[in-house]
């Protein structure tokens, strides 16, 4: 099922012989994640504008946040949250494809470094992804960006957590452009035949995934929370317009063709892009994956057409 450069990749992966993140400590796994999120990155844009600053949450933790723009403009503005299992990421991990986003879409990003388990357990990044789109909205003038114009976004954990702000969004009668979700988690359970086909990997297998939920998730209770799950939402009626970018050889595919037809099925606008023999995390592979660079190219048009005045 895998592209020659993709099953390249994956034998590449397999030769290095790094061990499983579920057989490492949480603190491990975080930094092994750290040492090789960007080995098949693309290079880095350079851009006009890039900025630290932080994001007050609920209770009164400074969340870290980084600010991309490719021009001073007032510019409209993607709020991304990144990947890994509600337990492993950060900024530094998916700096190259928030500058990717940023310069083709030509639009801001900011990027969210919301607080990971299993320090932090379930909802404390819902909850954190939430504040940060509120304090987007709201200050957004105060950065110098267009809050009117306002998209959400994230891969894998952090497509979740975009597509359960675009829930709270509606909700609140914040308007929101786009919701762009790279292979979202949308389930409560593991039980897709995606998840059966694709239980040992490549790289994202079914030992993994229990360990990063197991890391997230108080009880099994939480897994039936919608926060945790999108697909459980009672409904998604008048929620921002999505683009989904799935890999077809990833355990998630199946979940996120679900919550398309979910959002169809509500009347909502969707985009649905499933790339053929690639695997989960395949976007910041465009080194060697030519997917992940079709992929950079169709997310940036569909915001920069979302967002266009």
């Amino acid at each position: 099922m895998l592209t020659p450069k993709m099953t390249s990749v994956v034998e590449r992966m397999t030769r290095a012989g790094h061990p499983p993140f579920h057989e490492l400590t949480a603190t491990e796994a975080k930094a092994s994640y750290e040492k090789g999120a960007g080995v098949l990155e693309v290079p880095k844009p350079a851009l006009a504008r890039v900025e630290d600053f932080h994001i007050p949450a609920r209770d009164g933790f400074h969340l870290p946040a980084r600010l991309y723009a490719p021009s001073a403009d007032v510019l409209p503005v993607l709020v991304f949250f990144h990947g890994g299992g509600f337990t492993v990421g950060s900024i530094a991990t998916h700096d190259t494809l928030c500058r990717v986003l940023a310069s083709r879409s030509g639009c801001a990003v900011i990027s969210i470094d919301y607080r990971l388990a299993p320090e932090h357990k379930f909802p404390t990044a819902s909850d954190d992804a939430w504040d940060a789109v509120q304090f987007v909205a709201r200050e957004a003038a105060s950065l110098g960006l267009d809050g009117r114009r306002l998209a959400l976004g994230g891969d894998s954990a952090g497509g979740t957590l975009a597509a359960v702000c675009a829930v709270m969004a509606r909700d609140a009668g914040l308007p929101i452009a786009l919701q762009l979700l790279f292979y979202p988690g949308t389930t409560a359970h593991q039980d897709t035949p995606s998840h059966e086909r694709f239980a040992c990997g490549p790289l994202l297998d079914e030992p993994l995934i229990s360990w990063f939920f197991g890391q997230y998730v108080r009880t099994p209770a939480d897994r039936s929370d919608w926060r945790f799950a999108p697909l459980n939402a009672e409904d998604v009626d008048g929620v921002a317009p999505a683009w989904i970018g799935l890999a077809e050889a990833d355990p998630l595919v199946d979940e996120g063709v679900a919550y398309a037809d979910k959002l169809r099925a509500a009347g909502v606008p969707v985009d649905l892009e499933i790339y053929r023999g690639v695997i989960h995390e395949f976007i910041k592979m465009g080194r060697a994956i030519p997917e992940a660079l079709q992929a950079h190219a169709d997310a940036a048009r569909a915001l920069n057409e979302a967002l266009k005045p």
